[in-house]
């Protein structure tokens, strides 16, 4: 007899929850990015395999995982958060048009192009840094198409004047990890199909510079950032990718990395539990997973594949020690690169995008930017 299940550990207190995946607010609204309508705000649609074919017959829950999702004995599978979309759209909004493209259709998935407008006006032979985005989410929510995904990038596009692409990929639970990973190089894969001029994507044709390309991602996000620098390391990528941006990386382990790590054990085994019973229940390491403990992993980070790497750490997120031991163990990798770190020790997990307004935002804004452009 199936029976109501509640984890025994919460994400939805307040100090977890805050500190940890928190929701997104539904806007992000600094002075010069896009006023979101509500009437082009949408919710993206449960997978097909997911809904109930009897009419949702049952509303019995089975187990619950706040903020993150609620599986129902149908199977149904509910996500709390992270559902809300915003169209693209072909005529400049905050002086940046955007659009919609395939690059898998064997999973429907897209790539959400971002192109500032004065780029139409570049001479002939000058092109733009070409900025890949893996957004954040805990592998279970958000997307590219996200309010807030959507307007920072904008945002970044406008002071950068670069194309950015955003990728969409599969999500937990109903595509465990590794298949975020797989979609992801297979996006990097589509992108680089165009380095020759010849690819199915005129924007990227014509605008990107394939020797400025850089890779980007905050929380889960910068977790697929690093792997994918690393698998573009080892499988030669060309042309080599020029820098990587990893903000507020999603690293984790069982054991703390040092004694200013996150102490708590029921702090530490609920962010385990979110790995162990969402995103990838198969995997027999549990958190310890090389995909998640990156930096006790054997992974030799000496491959490496881009010149230069940004971390930034925030001295109230549950990943700030973490992101530092990552950080130090690639300076120590004998990788040739560089490595910079950007520290905001009174702030929070991915307080650019969270608090978009804060005394601390426009200073990220600007280092991120610069990095992408210097």
């Amino acid at each position: 007899m199936l029976r109501r299940i509640t984890c025994s550990y919460s994400l939805a207190s307040p100090s977890l929850f805050h500190r940890f995946f928190r929701q997104f607010p539904r806007s992000y609204s600094t002075p010069t990015t896009i006023a979101v309508s509500r009437r082009n705000i949408r919710r993206l649609p449960t997978p097909t395999t997911l809904r109930c074919i009897c009419s949702h017959s049952s509303s019995e829950i089975i187990s619950e995982h706040p903020p993150f999702i609620r599986v129902y004995k149908d199977g149904r599978i509910e996500r709390l958060s992270g559902t809300e979309t915003v169209p693209a759209s072909l005529n400049p909004q905050n002086d940046v048009a955007s659009k919609d493209v395939v690059y898998s259709p064997e999973h429907n998935l897209s790539v959400r192009l971002f192109l500032p407008h004065k780029s139409t006006k570049l001479a002939a032979g000058n092109k733009l840094p070409l900025l890949i985005y893996f957004h954040g989410g805990a592998w279970i929510n958000e997307s590219p198409f996200s309010p807030i995904y959507h307007n920072f990038l904008t945002e970044v596009v406008k002071s950068a004047n670069c194309l950015a692409v955003s990728v969409q990929y599969r999500r937990a639970p109903e595509d465990p990890v590794p298949a975020a990973y797989e979609d992801t190089w297979s996006a990097i894969q589509w992108i680089y199909s165009h380095s020759d001029g010849s690819g199915p994507e005129d924007w990227i044709n014509k605008y990107a510079d394939f020797n400025r390309v850089f890779l980007a991602g905050d929380s889960a996000g910068g977790n697929i950032s690093h792997h994918m620098a690393m698998r573009a390391g080892n499988e030669k990528l060309k042309p080599r990718i020029k820098g990587t941006v990893i903000l507020h990386p999603a690293i984790w382990g069982k054991d703390p990395v040092d004694e200013h790590d996150v102490q708590d054990k029921d702090i530490r085994s609920g962010v385990a539990q979110v790995w162990e019973k969402i995103v990838n229940p198969n995997s027999v390491d549990g958190a310890d997973d090389p995909w998640f403990n990156v930096v006790r992993s054997g992974s030799d980070f000496s491959e490496m594949g881009c010149e230069k790497v940004l971390v930034a750490v925030a001295g109230k997120d549950l990943f700030w020690r973490q992101g530092l031991a990552y950080a130090a163990k690639l300076k120590k990798s004998g990788w040739q690169g560089t490595v910079e770190v950007m520290e905001e020790e009174g702030e929070d997990h991915c307080f650019h995008l969270l608090s978009p307004n804060s005394e601390n935002a426009p200073k990220f804004m600007k280092r991120f930017v610069d990095f992408v452009t210097g």
